[in-house]
C-alpha cells in the first residue's frame, strides 16, 4: 500500500478513536508488567540480601569436641542418666570435627570410641581404605589392652 493511502484511512475519525483506544490499553498492559517486574525485583533483593545476613551470622569456625559434649553424645547413645553415666570419657584423642576419636572407660575398662559428625557415637573397628584396622591401631598407641584378645 502507498502511504497516502495509510494516511487517508488513518484521518477517519472511527479509526483514530480505536487506534487511540487500542494504543491507551497496550500502555496500561506495559505500564503494569513494568510495575510487576520493579516489584518483584525488589523482593527478590531483599530476599537475597535477607539470606546473605543469615549466613554472615553463621559462624565460620570449625566445632571443637569437649570433653563434656563428648560425656553428652556418649551418654545420650548409650541411653544412660547424664547427670551420673557408667561410661565415662576418659580422654579425646583426636578432635577432628567429622570423625573424632575418644577414649571411654566403663567399669575400668578402657575402649577406643568414634564420633562421626559430632552427633552420631560408635564403639566398633574402623577400616581405613586400606584394609588396616585403626582401632587397634590407636589401642596398641595408648596401651589398651582389648577384652576379646
Amino acid at each position: 500500500m502507498k502511504i497516502r493511502v495509510i494516511i487517508k484511512k488513518l484521518s477517519n475519525p472511527r479509526v483514530r478513536r480505536r487506534l487511540k483506544i487500542g494504543l491507551s490499553v497496550m500502555g496500561g498492559v506495559i505500564m503494569i508488567v513494568l510495575i510487576f517486574k520493579l516489584v518483584y525485583d525488589i523482593g527478590y533483593f531483599d530476599a537475597q540480601s535477607l539470606k546473605n545476613d543469615k549466613n554472615a551470622e553463621l559462624p565460620d569456625m570449625q566445632p571443637v569436641l569437649t570433653m563434656e559434649t563428648a560425656q553428652r553424645i556418649v551418654s545420650g547413645a548409650l541411653k544412660e542418666d547424664p547427670t551420673h553415666p557408667k561410661t565415662i570419657v576418659d580422654q579425646i584423642i583426636d578432635n577432628n570435627h567429622k570423625l573424632s576419636t575418644i577414649i571411654i572407660e566403663n567399669n575400668k575398662l578402657k575402649k577406643i570410641a568414634w564420633i562421626i559428625d559430632m552427633r552420631l557415637f560408635f564403639t566398633g573397628d574402623l577400616f581405613n581404605d586400606e584394609g588396616y584396622n585403626l582401632t587397634v591401631g590407636i589401642e596398641h598407641e595408648h596401651n589398651i589392652n582389648r577384652g576379646d584378645h
